[in-house]
């Protein structure tokens, strides 16, 4: 049961970081098409924190993933 909750947070997980990827990349590629160096530099910061953010997010699936298997391994423990 566990082992299927895991696959899910992780597969799950991915696939939305992956959408949100495409979906800012679409979004930016019907904006306008001269792209200021300002918004050049917003851009750079704005993926900048996609990227920390799914950092974090990793390591929040890691953390899960380990409470999880140490639940399951504590439930096998006491049959």
């Amino acid at each position: 049961m566990y082992d299927i909750i895991i696959v899910a947070l992780v597969f799950g997980s991915l696939t939305v970081c992956v959408l949100f990827v495409c979906l800012v990349l679409m979004m930016n590629m019907f904006r306008k098409k001269s792209i200021s160096k300002v918004s050049g530099h917003e851009e750079a910061l704005m993926v900048q924190e996609m990227y920390n953010g799914l950092n974090r997010m990793e390591s929040r699936i890691e953390a899960l993933e380990t409470i999880l298997l140490d639940r399951e391994k504590n439930n096998h423990e006491q049959v």
